[in-house]
């Protein structure tokens, strides 16, 4: 089954061959909304009295970083929609290796200003208990530290639609659900608590697709996909997809896609709902106390 595409931009498609006119219509529309948009993001800066409001707290967006070009263009693409969704909202990216800026530099850029970090990360790992809160600490800037993303149903929104992307039937007879299986293919880490995260995910996945979902780990951690897989085949399962918990294409996404026996989903990626949930992380950060922010990092 060839699934379609609903991230697919369609904005400049004309159905049944629309006249010039119409188009020239069309363009002057989206110019008058452009227009609109930038006069609402001006105003908003201005509070009732006259006086200009202080910004906002800038939102940091912490990646991991990979060796592979694809990662870095889909987190830049992440950070734009964010900025679509936000545009009175300061938005920066650091990494906590391996690309630039780090997370150090960016944070350094931000002077004595307040920020709130982001992890683009999706449990409670080392990097999230101790590599991004020992950066924030050592910098200038007036930091807070919000929680990974996961495991959220936002998560579970993006992984079922790349699922359904991949090939994944919305609708499965019967018997088809007593055939099917996934496998939840993430990168891995000896910390008990992200072993958790994963596991919680998994289980809203198994909720939303109605079929047994398997995680299992690209590295420090067992099962590996391919153990998963010969579990699920034990058990009569031979429609086994893999959804890729990556928030991004690299090394360990590309290797467990190549353990998939049916299917291989793509990684998370730059999907309107993960703009939503870093969004979301942000707001919840700025609401809570600072020591609930803090438990937030420890504690699912």
């Amino acid at each position: 089954m060839t699934a379609s595409n609903p991230y697919r931009d369609e904005s400049h498609a004309r159905p049944g061959g629309l006249p010039p006119g119409d188009a020239h219509l069309d363009s002057a529309a989206q110019l008058m909304n452009r227009i609109g948009s930038q006069l609402g993001t001006r105003l908003g800066l201005v509070s009732l009295d006259g006086t200009r409001r202080p910004a906002p707290p800038a939102l940091v967006l912490v990646a991991h970083g990979s060796r592979d070009p694809r990662a870095l263009a889909t987190v830049r693409t992440l950070v734009d929609r964010v900025r679509e969704l936000r545009p009175l909202l300061p938005v920066r990216l650091g990494h906590i290796e391996l690309n630039e800026p780090l997370l150090p530099d960016t944070l350094a850029s931000l002077g004595d200003g307040r920020a709130v970090l982001v992890p683009l990360l999706l449990g409670r790992g080392h990097h999230v208990k101790r590599d991004i809160p020992e950066a924030a600490a050592a910098a200038r800037a007036d930091t807070r530290v919000a929680a990974p993303l996961g495991p959220h149903p936002l998560l579970v929104e993006t992984l079922y639609a790349r699922l359904v992307e991949a090939g994944w039937r919305t609708t499965l007879s019967d018997a088809q659900r007593r055939a099917s299986a996934v496998v939840l293919a993430a990168a891995g880490s000896r910390d008990p608590d992200s072993a958790a995260d994963t596991r919680r995910t998994a289980r809203l996945l198994a909720e939303r697709l109605g079929v047994p979902v398997v995680p299992a780990y690209a590295s420090a951690a067992t099962p590996t996909v391919a153990g998963a897989v010969r579990a699920l085949t034990a058990r009569g399962r031979h429609r086994i997809a893999v959804a890729s918990y990556f928030a991004a294409p690299g090394r360990f996404a590309a290797e467990c896609a190549g353990a998939a026996p049916w299917i291989a989903a793509a990684p998370l990626g730059a999907h309107p709902a993960m703009a939503r949930l870093v969004l979301h992380r942000y707001a919840q950060t700025l609401a809570a106390p600072e020591a609930a922010a803090e438990h937030a990092l420890t504690s699912a």
